[in-house]
């Protein structure tokens, strides 16, 4: 698993000012307008985006469009070939514009002697095609000069920040480069006289200096530090400085992406001596007449510092920011300031589950915590809903609202800038699942003011100030947050929060009236400047109700669009025929006309206005097609269900997740200060008298401590995942049916098939008939609805959909929708994108019939005609013609074929294929069968065979029986089927054998399949299961044991000794495949490897398996490496795939891997031919041979059965053949009771503790097994669970318990059923 940085809390560090040897200029004589460098400072003009060097002495002219540096800053020549013999008097040339990505960087490169940066250009030629090389003209390659530069990327656009201003420097004349100007220490001059010159060139201040790739720093960051611009102040020269102003402020992307920034703005002192005469008079530092000094006032500027960021954590960066300004008023310091804004941005992590609470530890003195969001489906954004009701109340709140769903024109200004952010996040956000995409500029600078202007909605928030320049245009809504007002025009009918839908609106308005109440008496202001004491101990308790408020008051909003918008899903229009011009159309996507006839009459004006807005275009697209919204959009969807009920505000909307809340902190410690070499304190060298320009030798670089597991890092699968949300309500489910026994195992079988179908696209691509595969994926969708399968979510559906969507399979999509319609399924939004984008890109088939089609037809007759012809030719050849209603048809039944062997004997063949004797006609275990079967089969049985021939057997070879012509084709496409399967049975070469069963180690009990089952909780992290009979939790476990079983010609059994005498047993039959037998010793025979992993739930399965794809990606699912690094997965997976019969190809794997090479020895790859069975057994595989065998044992073993270890029979054991038969008996004659009665008797006759690990119930049900056959299950269950109810009333049920008498619980036999057929024994 790859690891990646955790998100960065900030992004970039901006300082926003006046700079004072840039451009600027002073207010005009009337003092109305600001030029644009005061109010865009570093920002005023457009970026350099290309460099020419010209010579003027050869004539050259500058280029049109660009500017010539012809002075240095103080007024000097700035020929860049003054030091050179034949001076061509060479001279550099800039162009600013928006053309092309701007200059980043400037160097000079000394050819020969250093090599060119990746990504930097050269200045070789002028623009006339003469070279540029600053050195002399005679001077050899090695030693030429030239200029370099560095331009943006194409990716990075044409606003990312750039060069603004470019100069030349003669130290040897006193200059020295300007604040914030960055020097290139290579001097230019490399002839043999003249003074040094350099060159320097300016960007605004900021860190890190270079853009992050992702995230390139925006260009009007400086516009939005300082919204109201700078100017030039003088103040009387006792006045107190003012308090520093935060802000907040957002940027959106093209994208719809935020960027959140935080900002202080502050006054620090001008110096006098960068200002004209003129300019001192202006401002009162001069006197007007005779031009004296005044000496009794002060300069000052106004200058901002900010922090970007894609966390809205507000509070903190105020902190932070404080801290920052705070320390730079201050000092003298050890540490400069540099090093606390670096420490701050790079080992400050984002809060997350690992680190829920962050204590960042600034100075001694100052510090600052961060806590984890609050887990929730809503997007994340700045809003603050408390002072959204804070300011506005409840009645102008509701009347916003309104103006928001219709689109209109809204201007919010306010004394308190922070404040215009948090109330215009809220403003956006309470429309939700309606998203806001016109214009949304929270604070606007007023040299953006003219977006007022614009002739469509917004959302705008200015400074109260704006109002002192300008009008508001008439039809813009103005909203006063300071005295709580709205200004409307005069002109049109004023909004009221009454024109919204009255049931709902009213329901708003009451419970916000409420909310205010409370609202007022629980905020208390006072409480920013926060202790350590307090924000260890104090912090959860005081905020607590301030963050559950906040939640009480998004939650009213949400149940207010939630009734707004009940049921529109039921009238969006999917896409099921081929798609046209108008496919994608709002009108064809969803059916308006019957949306408002299902809304109240009263109501269709409001209904009109919305639906005619962008917003809610918008959102019927994004409900239709695949968004990056769908989980939002899927949790909206799970809310409009929960308000359809009477009382919808009982109903609570928000879950908050608390199983990632806890009370780990982190401390991020200050950075250290330095220390002399004999141990003492430095020197205090740091202090500044006006903010710093900020130096990058003093930064510290990154030091990537802090890392998380990467998510997401490898390729996504392309089977959907599943949200937050379907996983929360799949808990939910689970944790619901695993209290209804027959609902559990419907749950579990949920599961399982959602684990084949995320496996599903892995199986699709390694097919090489993918349409086929799809298809057999449709009829498992089909079996799962004739079943009544409870599926946990829509994931089935809707990767069948994708999958459709990613080969072209159009028509098969919509027949899935009609499916899952058809189980009483309304996709959600999630699986409706994945539908819609299935049949939109997807090729449709063509509608006209053609020879194509008609051509099948004719392949179609003529095959069926094919297949009625084959069993005449076969009777031809036999020598003689029947009826076609009478032709044999070979069928596999539950009767084993009767063979004879060398001597004569009748043999019989079991369900796994294992010769056994048969008793004789007039034998016990005869007449049980006879007694035992089944009364439609029995009458047909005696004419047709012997009883021998009716001895119970499983699944092996089929014998020949004549069938009505009625059954003929249906049963003849059934054992056609079965006999390819047999085919590659024969040629297995190899044989795995899965079994679950596992022992309890508290009581010593074996515990079976079904019973692990029951036991398994709705957890999907727990891995325990519960004994059924001492109720002690435990991990059950999984063996595979991989058999070798050679080629067909190559088999022998193995020879055994029965307790009469030694008999070697007959040979296998040729054509039937060889079949090992379970495990029965303590060691596997021949050395076969064995595999044993944890037994898991369906559900821990499927979380394990999300995890994998997520981390490694679905590529990992079909490679070698998968079973035997993920072997708990792929065994578990093994198993379920093959209790469900789901195809898979991840036996191939098995064939690859070490252990069947090992086994086999054989170093060639496999043969095209050869295949890995599979064989799931119910018993375990490794039992424990100091016990007592089991009963089936025991007769197998009294019938000569092959078996493959024979060290049971050296166990004084008191279970004699004739104990056997007596306990068949009374099963037969449905006396169960008195059999375990017997038993029961029998154990307590002997001495010590019986030595046996199975229940009575599992004994005398594998004995019924192996003596009569899988057709006696059921009603051996209902014969055990009357005799239980009948020694219920002899023997207390505790005492039965203690003896292993009961009977699987109603939860372990519903398991059993649902997970058919029942497992061999």
């Amino acid at each position: 698993m790859t690891e990646e940085k955790c998100p960065q809390l900030v992004d970039y560090f901006v300082v926003a000012g006046l700079d004072p040897a840039g451009p600027w200029r002073p207010l005009d004589e009337d003092g109305k307008a600001a030029s644009s460098s005061s109010s865009s400072p570093a920002r005023a003009v457009e970026p350099v985006t290309d460099l020419v060097v010209i010579a003027k002495g050869l004539g050259e002219e500058v280029p049109e469009g660009f500017t010539c540096i012809e002075k240095t800053l103080g007024g000097h020549s700035a020929e860049l070939s003054a030091g050179l013999i034949n001076n061509p008097h060479l001279y550099l040339c800039y162009r600013r514009g928006r053309d092309k990505p701007p200059v980043l960087d400037l160097g000079i490169l000394y050819e020969g002697k250093e090599p060119l940066k990746q990504g930097w250009y050269v200045i070789e030629t002028t623009p006339y095609s003469r070279l540029a090389s600053l050195s002399a003209g005679g001077a050899p390659t090695a030693h030429r000069v030239f200029l370099t530069y560095r331009r943006a990327l194409d990716s990075q656009g044409l606003h990312t920040v750039g060069i603004t201003d470019i100069a030349l420097l003669l130290p040897s004349k006193g200059e020295v480069a300007p604040h914030t100007f960055c020097r290139v220490d290579k001097n230019l001059n490399t002839g043999m006289w003249g003074p040094a010159l350099y060159l320097c060139y300016k960007r605004y201040p900021r860190y890190p200096q270079e853009d992050l790739e992702a995230f390139p720093l925006p260009e009007s960051v400086p516009v939005f530090c300082l919204p109201m611009g700078v100017t030039v102040e003088s103040w009387p020269l006792n006045t107190k400085y003012q308090l520093p102003v935060f802000s907040t402020f957002v940027l959106t992307s093209a994208s719809g992406d935020k960027v959140y920034g935080a900002a202080i703005q502050f006054y620090e002192s001008f110096p006098r001596e960068l200002l004209s005469e003129r300019q001192c008079v202006r401002l009162g530092l001069l006197s007007v007449v005779d031009r004296r000094p005044i000496t009794n006032r002060s300069l000052h500027v106004k200058k901002s510092i900010c922090v970007l960021s894609h966390w809205p954590f507000f509070t903190v960066f105020q902190k932070f920011l404080t801290f920052v300004y705070r320390y730079s008023i201050s000092g003298p310091h050890v540490l400069p300031l540099e090093k606390h804004i670096s420490s701050f941005m790079h080992n400050v992590p984002f809060p997350s589950p690992q680190r829920p609470r962050i204590l960042v530890q600034l100075s001694p003195y100052d510090n600052l915590l961060l806590c984890q969001p609050v887990s929730s489906p809503l997007p994340l954004s700045g809003a603050s809903y408390l002072k959204l009701l804070q300011n506005l109340g409840p009645e102008n709140a509701c009347t916003l609202l309104l103006a928001v769903l219709t689109e209109h024109k809204l201007l919010l200004h306010s004394l308190r800038p922070d404040v215009l952010t948090s109330v215009s996040e809220a403003l956006v956000s309470m429309s939700f699942p309606l998203r806001w995409l016109c214009p949304y500029i929270p604070l606007c600078p007023l040299q953006m003011a003219d977006v007022l202007l614009a002739p469509m909605p917004f959302i705008v928030g200015v400074h109260s100030s704006y109002f002192d320049l300008y009008d508001p245009p008439t039809d813009v809504v103005c909203v006063d947050l300071d005295t709580n007002t709205i200004f409307q025009s005069d002109d049109k009918k004023p909004l009221s929060w009454r024109s919204l839908p009255r049931k709902p609106g009213k329901t708003l308005f009451n419970t916000l009236t409420n909310l205010h109440r409370t609202l007022e008496k629980i905020c208390t202001p006072g409480q920013e400047d926060a202790t350590l004491e307090f924000l260890l101990t104090d912090f959860d308790q005081i905020y607590r109700r301030q963050k559950q408020l906040e939640l009480e008051i998004q939650e009213v909003f949400l149940r207010f669009m939630s009734c707004l918008l009940r049921g529109y899903r039921a009238f969006l229009l999917p896409i099921t025929q081929a798609p046209s011009d108008t496919t994608t159309d709002c009108s064809s996507l969803f059916n308006l006309q019957g949306f408002l006839k299902s809304r109240d009459r009263t109501q269709q004006k409001f209904y009109s206005q919305m639906t005619r807005t962008q917003m809610f275009t918008q959102f019927i697209e994004e409900c239709s097609f695949v968004s990056d919204r769908h989980a939002c959009l899927e949790f909206f969807d799970e809310c409009v269900q929960k308000v359809d009920v009477e009382k919808p505000e009982e109903v609570r909307l928000i879950d908050l997740d608390e199983s990632h809340s806890g009370e780990h902190t982190v401390f991020i410690m200050p950075p250290e200060e330095p220390q002399e070499p004999d141990g003492s304190e430095c020197p205090a060298l740091y202090s500044y008298e006006t903010f710093p320009t900020l130096r990058p030798d003093l930064f510290d670089q990154p030091q990537d401590q802090l890392r998380v597991p990467a998510k997401g890092s490898a390729p996504s699968s392309p089977a959907p995942r599943r949200t937050k949300q379907e996983i929360k309500l799949a808990q939910k489910r689970a944790q619901k049916y695993s209290t209804v026994p027959d609902m559990w195992s419907k749950c579990l079988l949920g599961h399982c098939y959602g684990l084949w179908f995320i496996y599903l696209p892995t199986f699709v691509r390694a097919e090489s008939a993918k349409v086929r595969a799809l298809h057999t994926a449709y009829d498992v969708l089909k079996h799962m609805e004739n079943r009544k399968v409870v599926l946990p979510d829509e994931v089935c559906y809707r990767i069948l959909m994708q999958l459709c969507g990613l080969y072209g399979q159009p028509v098969l999509a919509v027949r899935v929708l009609l499916e899952m319609k058809k189980a009483g399924i309304t996709p959600n939004t999630i699986t409706y994108g994945y539908y819609n984008k299935a049949v939109l890109e997807s090729k449709w088939p063509s509608t006209n019939q053609g020879g194509r089609l008609r051509w099948a037809k004719l392949r179609n007759v003529l095959l069926a005609v094919a297949q009625f012809r084959q069993p005449i030719k076969r009777r031809q050849k036999s020598g003689s013609i029947c009826p076609l209603n009478s032709l044999p048809v070979y069928l596999p039944t539950s009767r084993p074929a009767a063979v004879r062997d060398p001597a004569g004997r009748n043999k019989a063949v079991d369900e796994n294929y294992n010769h056994v004797s048969s008793p004789s006609r007039g034998g016990l275990a005869g007449k049980l069968q006879q007694l035992l079967t089944p009364t439609r089969h029995r009458v047909s049985v005696r004419r047709a065979a012997s009883v021998d021939d009716r001895r119970p057997g499983g699944g092996g070879g089929g014998i020949g029986r004549r069938v009505s012509d009625q059954r003929q084709s249906r049963k003849s496409q059934v054992a056609e089927t079965l006999l390819k399967a047999k085919d590659r049975l024969v040629n297995a070469t190899s044989e795995v054998l899965l079994s679950s069963c596992s022992l309890c180690r508290s009581c010593n009990s074996l515990v079976y399949d079904e019973e692990i089952m029951a036991g398994w909780t709705s957890d999907d992290s727990n891995l325990n299961s519960s004994c059924p009979f001492c109720s002690a939790s435990f991990v059950p476990f999984l063996n595979a044991e991989i058999c070798d079983l050679g080629p067909v010609s190559r088999y022998r059994t193995r020879v055994f000794r029965s307790r009469s005498g030694s008999r070697p047993s007959p040979p296998a039959l040729p054509d039937l495949p060889p079949v090992l037998c379970p495990q029965l010793g303590g060691s596997s025979v021949g050395g076969a490897p064995q595999v044993t992993v944890a037994y898991l739930s369906p559900l821990v399965l499927r979380k394990e398996l999300e995890s994998l794809l997520e981390n490694e990606g679905e590529a990992v699912l079909a490679q070698p490496q998968f079973l035997d690094s993920h072997s708990i997965i792929f065994w578990n997976l093994v198993w379920y795939f093959q209790r469900l019969g789901l195809p898979s190809n991840l036996l191939q794997l098995v064939q690859a891997s070490p252990l069947v090479s090992q086994l086999t020895q054989v170093p060639a790859p496999l043969s095209e031919g050869s295949a890995v069975r599979v064989r799931l057994l119910w018993d375990t595989l490794t039992p424990d041979t100091d016990q007592w065998p089991p009963l089936y044992i025991l007769w197998r073993i009294h019938s000569g059965t092959p078996m493959r270890s024979y060290s049971w029979r050296r166990h004084n054991h008191p279970f004699t053949l004739s104990f056997l038969e007596e306990v068949l008996r009374w099963v037969g004659m449905n006396e169960v009771h008195k059999a375990v009665t017997l038993f029961l008797d029998t154990l307590a006759k002997q001495p010590g503790s019986p030595r046996i690990q199975r229940s009575l119930y599992r004994e005398f049900l594998f004995l019924t097994l192996a003596a009569m056959g899988k057709d006696h299950v059921a009603a051996f269950d209902k014969k055990y669970k009357a005799a239980y109810s009948r020694l219920s009333n002899t023997l207390s049920r505790d005492e039965l318990r203690k003896k292993r008498v009961q009977p699987p619980s109603p939860k372990a036999i519903d398991c059993r059923r649902s997970f058919h057929p029942t497992l061999e024994c």
